[in-house]
């Protein structure tokens, strides 16, 4: 029987609220939606969408790591934006963590996010036998 294992690491923002940096399931980890917060500083990175958008990107890449996974092995990635204007720098610098086949994929312009940023993204990923 699979057991719920929360995993959590330094290497990204601790969790602001009461939730768990990422649960495992089996072969499946989901882990919590990610802000451009800097690990060490607990700080918004950069005003920019490129900025925060890699921030978020490298903040789950961290945490599939701690799992023994990476985001290539993402199955879906949830995205929210306060501007859909954003949509095409999101899109590069999501190309530039991840190598095709991509992962099934959401993203969505929400009225705002925690701590004023521009981006908030979550994965669910494969964690390889």
């Amino acid at each position: 029987m699979n057991e719920k294992k929360v995993i959590s690491t330094t290497a990204a923002p601790t969790a602001i609220g009461p939730y768990s940096q990422a649960v495992q399931v089996g072969e499946m980890l989901y882990i919590s939606g990610q802000i451009p917060l800097v690990p060490d500083t607990m700080a918004v990175c950069g005003d920019d969408i490129e900025q925060q958008a890699q921030q978020a990107f490298t903040n789950l890449a961290a945490i599939a790591k701690a799992a023994g996974a990476n985001l290539n092995d993402s199955v879906k990635i949830n995205i929210s934006v306060t501007d859909l204007s954003m949509f095409d720098t999101v899109n590069q610098v999501m190309a530039s963590f991840l190598e095709p086949p991509f992962p099934a994929r959401a993203c969505v312009e929400v009225a705002a996010l925690p701590k004023g940023v521009k981006i908030e993204i979550e994965a669910v990923v494969w964690v390889k036998p």
